[in-house]
């Protein structure tokens, strides 16, 4: 869809005046035609991604934070760019990958970048990579990560905050050196291109850090590799629970670390314990740059109470209650289990994890009930255990199951008291969504007023209820 809302042309049309004849005049063109320009969908390396971004002409000039990790990537740089937005900045931030439009990848100042300037940007990079000698492929991603960087040097913002889309050493936006680099978390994830250990994994991510520039890791645990490679090369690491950290103190939180102790915190409004150490590892970056981004105590609140990041363990509102989360790997796995223990009592719940046909999933599995997502809590394995955890007799027409492989499973628990069933949706096919047009929030960023479009279909899909599994308690 086109900024208008009308549907866009696929494929090549008429060239808009300055875009040269023969090439994508649409965003949708431009999609299709970069799945064409190399014959990997990922590609490791920075030496193509370096001779392009030097005719190219895309240097920041402004304080850079490099996020990479592999949980909560997405969360930090949310919250990274709702504080700053807070305290009065403009903040270029450029993510991956995206939920339901590509613009979501690349927002300035809260806003994602219109079709038109996009293919602006993508015209500006096709320039340059057709200038070298000889003309060099690019990925989708790398193409898209240098028409950010086109954006963002062209808008001149006050801080930009880049997430890395995998790895951390060998990606392409690896070829800006930030200010402060970022390792969120250290996990098991994307074993075929980062190596079979979280040691292996480490060391790649710890690839973002540069020399003399400090780094802030959100692991309490982090590989010795990662460790390592920043006492080898001069990089000040600050790792949570050494350095910085938080306390919970009832319904707040106070925060330690490089910028000074700061009580009385507010949770921030996103949903998981595990918020309050990105939301640390947010006020650590921050610190570090105070000198050069200073901001007062307010845009700290206001932030963290404005920030909004769909699919990040989301709850819809309305019944059944639904919950959106894009976990895909163990620890975001376990993350959701323990995100689910804290929610309200449901006398049964219902599980759809998805992902792609060519990813490898325990979910996708016909016996997903071992390693499902809500499975892994002791009530779920206890109902296993005891013969009562079944796959529902249900197929209803409509079920989403034409862009990714599904399962369900049904969890039946104590019938002592009636509640409404709960529904998990967990789906790796997805990760960003732009904000819906509605009501302002305290950074003047618009707040959603109801799910997305896409979120509305799919939920029409579900039938009312779950039906009752043969001889399970009757609930009346």
């Amino acid at each position: 869809m086109s900024a208008t809302g009308r549907p866009e042309r696929e494929g090549r049309s008429a060239p808009h005046e300055g875009i040269p004849a023969g090439r994508p005049a649409t965003l949708s063109g431009w999609l299709a035609y970069l799945e064409t320009l190399h014959p990997k969908a990922i590609a490791m390396g920075l030496e193509r991604v370096r001779a392009v971004a030097a005719r190219l002409g895309s240097e920041l000039h402004c304080p850079v934070i490099t996020v990479a990790g592999t949980n909560g990537k997405g969360s930090t740089c949310a919250m990274l760019a709702s504080v700053l937005r807070c305290g009065g900045y403009r903040v270029g931030l450029y993510t991956s990958p995206h939920l339901l439009r590509y613009n979501e990848r690349m927002r300035l100042d809260g806003r994602a970048g219109d079709d038109d300037a996009l293919v602006a940007a993508f015209n500006a990079v096709e320039d340059a990579r057709l200038g070298t000698d000889p003309v060099l492929p690019l990925t989708q991603f790398e193409f898209g990560t240098l028409a950010a960087l086109w954006l963002f040097a062209r808008a001149a913002p006050d801080a930009v905050i880049l997430e890395v889309g995998l790895g951390g050493r060998l990606d392409a936006v690896n070829i800006v050196d930030a200010d402060v680099a970022v390792v969120t978390t250290v996990d098991l994830d994307h074993l075929d291109y980062l190596g079979p250990t979280r040691e292996s994994i480490g060391r790649e991510k710890a690839g973002i850090f540069r020399a003399g520039r400090p780094a802030v890791c959100g692991d309490a645990a982090p590989p010795a590799t990662l460790v390592e490679h920043a006492r080898e090369i001069g990089t000040p690491l600050l790792q949570i629970g050494r350095d910085y950290g938080y306390v919970v103190e009832g319904t707040q939180w106070q925060y330690y670390g490089p910028g000074g102790r700061r009580f009385g915190l507010a949770f921030p409004a996103l949903r998981g314990a595990y918020q309050l150490a990105n939301a640390a590892t947010v006020l650590a970056a921050l610190g570090l740059l105070g000198d050069r981004l200073p901001w007062p105590a307010a845009a700290l609140r206001d932030g963290l109470l404005a920030v909004e990041l769909p699919g990040r363990f989301q709850v819809l509102p309305g019944r059944p209650t639904l919950v959106l989360d894009v976990g895909h790997n163990p620890q975001a796995a376990r993350a959701l289990a323990a995100a689910l223990g804290t929610m309200g009592y449901h006398r049964a719940a219902w599980q759809c994890s998805g992902c792609w046909p060519t990813r490898t999933s325990p979910a996708s599995s016909p016996r997903c009930s071992g390693g499902s997502i809500a499975g892994t809590s002791p009530r779920c394995r206890a109902a296993r255990a005891r013969g009562r955890a079944r796959a529902p007799p249900w197929s209803r027409p409509g079920w989403p199951r034409r862009r990714f492989t599904s399962s369900t499973t049904w969890l039946p628990r104590s019938p002592r008291r009636r509640a409404r069933p709960t529904k998990l949706i967990e789906s790796s096919f997805s990760d960003r969504s732009s904000p819906s047009p509605g009501r302002s929030s305290p950074c003047g960023a618009a707040s959603p007023t109801e799910p997305p479009a896409a979120t509305l279909d799919l939920l029409r899909a579900w039938p009312t209820a779950p039906p009752t599994p043969p001889n399970s308690p009757s609930t009346s």
